[in-house]
């Protein structure tokens, strides 16, 4: 992903918060046919620094089996993973798709694939930036703020494994409701003929990128202008872009996660990406 580095966000909380509010994630993977990207919700569970190094935490009684590309015509049972030589240098993706979804059976497990996950994003007006008095020389952009987490895909072909993360995605999305529906509300059987509908898949992340374009390449009145001109549109988008725009500006949070734990940013280029 192309990032200027005026907007490269390296935070590791930060990056952790939008995955956590905008958990629908654009999942791509490299298969026999090319590229394919699917989107599904994705949990992320952060890796504490003493456990980076080692294997990725798993539910109980799961169990990985990788599906590739070069799989295909072979015994599944035969391609159980080995999750300790796969490095957790961030935390753990994890979710499920429906079985008939051939995600889980066609991809390349020597290949990382790439969750992207999509928070705030407006349309920038040009008639926000006070500059635009002074000297005209203002055009319109796009901001939003997004990250990348990278890792090597493994599926969780096991029904325990799968209705333990349909319990936990439901009860944490169901929590804030006056009255939350809980797994065990719906007949067991039911339950039980969904579960098998379904595959669980898991991405030890090695790698996070973040790239907030938050007008953080204008100076401080545009900034300003921009966040009033954004929070007097109406839209939620708008608001929660004014928000990050305005954070800009807050004192930077201090944070003992070591740089090498996230990606930074590229050189600083134009503001059109």
């Amino acid at each position: 992903m192309y990032t200027p580095a005026h907007f490269a966000e390296d935070r590791l909380p930060v990056l952790q918060a939008l995955m956590q509010s905008y958990p629908l994630a654009t999942l791509v993977t490299l298969t026999a046919n090319g590229l394919v990207a699917n989107h599904i919700p994705l949990k992320f569970t952060l890796v504490e620094p003493a456990a980076a190094s080692g294997p990725p935490p798993a539910a109980p009684a799961a169990r990985a089996i990788v599906h590739g590309a070069d799989a295909r015509s072979r015994d599944p049972d035969a391609l159980v993973a080995d999750t300790s030589a796969v490095p957790a240098l961030v935390g753990v993706l994890r979710g499920h798709v429906a079985r008939a979804n051939p995600i889980w059976r066609d991809f390349d497990p020597g290949t990382d694939v790439m969750a992207i996950f999509q928070g705030p994003q407006a349309y920038i007006s040009p008639s926000w930036y006070p500059t635009k008095k002074e000297h005209g020389r203002v055009v319109p952009t796009w901001n939003y703020a997004v990250v990348h987490a990278h890792g090597r895909l493994l599926v969780r072909d096991d029904a325990a494994w799968a209705h333990a993360m349909v319990d936990e995605l439901t009860t944490e999305h169901e929590s804030k409701r006056p009255k939350p529906w809980a797994v065990g509300d719906a007949p067991d059987d039911y339950i039980a003929q969904l579960t098998r509908a379904i595959v669980g898949i898991e991405i030890p992340v090695t790698r996070l990128a973040g790239k907030w374009k938050t007008s953080g390449n204008q100076p401080a009145v545009n900034r300003a202008g921009v966040a009033q001109g954004l929070a007097a549109g109406g839209s939620d988008d708008d608001r929660r872009m004014a928000a990050l725009i305005a954070a800009h500006d807050a004192p930077p949070a201090s944070t003992a996660e070591p740089a090498s734990r996230v990606s930074v940013g590229l050189p600083a280029g134009p503001d059109i990406g």
